[in-house]
């Protein structure tokens, strides 16, 4: 009886979830600190002082490994972002990207909507989070022009190695913003 049990339970983990109006196939159940991004805001557009975000990591559903690995063997999230304690700009829009740590590569995630939302997928093990303040909403815009607003990185961005310092050194990643 108690293999049946676990069998049932062990299926159930392994079909994808309802997840109603979002991307099909990902679970929207919020997952463990690390899979959070905190946004920091770059106080470069009035009212944003007070402003907070984050941008949560999911995996989809239908993998029975709880990962998803895209074609060159980088992790998989999809990525909803979310602003709080901010007026929507009268000017332009905000728009959210991804980028790699080395602003090499660049992919827009979308724009704001009325709710500060925003959602899409990233295929990068390190990357950063930015939201900019677009002056139009041209979704063929491959790199942002305007103001940053908001930007985050994510925990396996963070990790680095600790060539070129002396054994007890570190760096000093409070100075760019990432004291956690």
């Amino acid at each position: 009886m108690m293999l049946y049990l676990g069998l049932a339970i062990l299926i159930s983990f392994a079909l994808p979830l309802p997840i109603g109006a979002g991307e099909a196939g990902y679970c929207l159940i919020e997952g463990a600190e690390y899979y959070t991004v905190e946004l920091v805001t770059t106080k470069n557009i009035p009212g944003t002082g007070l402003a907070t975000g984050r941008a949560d990591l999911s995996v989809p559903a239908n993998s029975p490994f709880s990962v998803a690995i895209s074609p060159d063997g980088s992790y998989e999230y999809f990525v909803r972002v979310s602003l709080e304690r901010m007026k929507i700009p009268t000017e332009g829009r905000l728009v959210a990207w991804v980028t790699t740590r080395e602003l090499d590569r660049i992919e827009r995630l979308g724009t704001l909507d009325q709710n500060l939302r925003a959602s899409g997928k990233v295929r990068w093990n390190k990357f950063l989070v930015v939201i900019t303040l677009e002056a139009d909403n041209n979704p063929e815009q491959s790199i942002w022009a305007g103001p940053i607003v908001f930007r985050g990185m994510s925990r396996s961005g963070r990790m680095h190695t600790m060539v070129g310092h002396g054994a007890l050194q570190q760096e000093n990643c409070a100075a760019y913003g990432y004291a956690n």
